[in-house]
């Protein structure tokens, strides 16, 4: 199990460096490429060329590319000086860079909205895993009954309806016309009970979307995985219903639902873009959004940046839970 662990992680270093040298080369190459001067973004098109020269040398955005991403990686590591004569300002690490429109660092961001994409993420987890599973779970053992057919209607509806849809509804029907929730969004710390009611929605929004998906997926699995010979031998031994499904037949479902609970996880960790925006959440999603309209180079490398480090740790989890699922994984 150790060696199996180094070699994910080392897998995991590389894959994280070739996504950082890939996404720095597109955000500061292809601008130029296009004839847009980063240096122009920071100070804005109405600088005199002394000013646009001046940061040009503060950002060594006149260095190599590969000189550049070498600041950029120690920067991450042990902090960053921008310099430019006299003018030095220290950048700590992590050092992701200053925005060209706040010119605030970039960290600092993504730290005050990495919370509220991490409780959006986690609440609606809990749901979709719950609610997905055991609704395919039964759904696959009463096949063809009334149960089956609602559930995976509303499962097909789950998927086909898209969040901008059922999220506008949901704050139209339970916000502005009941009033059953508060959607403006408080941080856990300064009101549990504010910060309860704004994720309530959002929760059920990505669920209902994911939930559906699960539903799906186990239903099909759990199905193929009934008509196996050891399910077939383990009720001839005479166990209980409960242990063969439980203990046999799920065990073997919760493989491929592991490998789709990475994906989606590490994706919504990355930034939940249309419910955050929906529903006015300042979190990673709606902090890319801002700095795309802004063209804020920095932060948008920043969320990239998190959202593929999410991504691939994710999957680390994943393949380590594999090794406990399933023993052969180990063995390979």
């Amino acid at each position: 199990m150790l060696a199996y662990l180094i070699r994910r992680l080392f897998a995991v270093i590389m894959m994280l460096l070739v996504v950082t040298l890939t996404t720095f080369a597109i955000f500061f190459m292809i601008p130029k490429w296009a004839g847009s001067d980063p240096a122009l973004l920071f100070v804005g098109k109405q600088s005199d060329p002394e000013a646009i020269e001046g940061i040009r040398q503060k950002l060594s955005l006149d260095d190599p590319l590969l000189v550049q991403f070498w600041h950029f990686i120690e920067g991450l590591f042990v902090g960053r000086d921008y310099a430019n004569g006299n003018d030095v300002t220290h950048c700590p690490a992590p050092c992701f860079g200053y925005s060209f429109r706040t010119e605030q660092a970039v960290w600092p961001q993504l730290t005050d909205a990495m919370p509220v994409t991490l409780s959006l993420a986690a609440g609606a987890c809990v749901l979709w895993l719950v609610g997905g599973v055991a609704a395919g779970v039964v759904s696959a053992l009463r096949r063809g009954t009334l149960w089956d057919r609602a559930a995976m209607g509303v499962a097909l509806a789950g998927v086909s309806l898209p969040i901008y849809f059922t999220g506008l509804l949901s704050l139209a029907v339970f916000s502005y016309q009941l009033n059953w929730v508060d959607v403006d969004y408080k941080s856990l710390g300064d009101d549990p009970g504010v910060w309860f009611q704004s994720l309530v929605l959002p929760w059920i929004t990505l669920a209902f979307l994911y939930a559906a998906t699960y539903a799906r997926l186990t239903r099909a699995t759990m199905l193929e995985i009934m008509g196996e010979d050891y399910i077939r031998t383990a009720r001839a031994k005479g166990l209980r219903e409960r242990v063969v499904i439980g203990r046999h037949a799920m065990r073997s479902t919760w493989t491929p639902i592991l490998t789709l609970l990475g994906l989606d996880l590490g994706a919504l960790l990355g930034g939940a873009v249309l419910t955050e925006t929906t529903y006015n959440l300042p979190g990673l999603g709606r902090l890319a959004v801002t700095a795309i309209s802004n063209k804020d180079l920095p932060v948008i490398l920043g969320v990239t940046l998190m959202a593929a480090l999410f991504i691939v740790v994710a999957n680390l989890i994943v393949d380590l839970l594999y090794a406990v699922v399933d023993p052969r994984v180990r063995l390979g």
